[in-house]
């Protein structure tokens, strides 16, 4: 499984990156294989509100329905339109064209005991 370095990662499969105070969050190699082909994406509206955990969508794959949290509180500033037409994006690419969405974050949100380098996730017992 591709785990890259330079992001953050969480305990429940998603991946963070972060610029200046937006991050962008999506789903792991890890994630996105365990759930087989993704058929579709549910994610959430531009200019939400969202605090860490929430449920804030759904990812639908031949397999079964998984919730998506948010990793981090804040507010969606955009979303990954592309997976409302192509849900596959997020198995193909799941660290460049399958993105989920844009979270703009306090960066004291960032400091975070729950979030992982790439060296930690991959240690991470799956």
């Amino acid at each position: 499984m591709s785990v890259p370095e330079g992001l953050k990662y969480t305990k429940d499969h998603e991946w963070l990156k972060v610029d200046g105070d937006v991050v962008t969050v999506g789903i792991t190699d890890f994630a996105q294989n365990s759930l087989g082909d993704i058929v579709y994406v549910e994610l959430p509206e531009v200019g939400d509100s969202v605090d860490a955990g929430d449920s804030i969508g759904n990812i639908e794959s031949v397999k079964a329905v998984a919730e998506l949290y948010c990793p981090i509180s804040g507010e969606i500033v955009e979303i990954n339109g592309d997976l409302e037409e192509q849900p596959e994006l997020t198995n193909a690419s799941p660290f460049d064209k399958g993105w989920m969405f844009k979270i703009k974050t306090d960066v004291a949100n960032l400091e975070n005991d729950e979030l992982m380098d790439a060296k930690a996730y991959d240690a991470l017992e799956k």
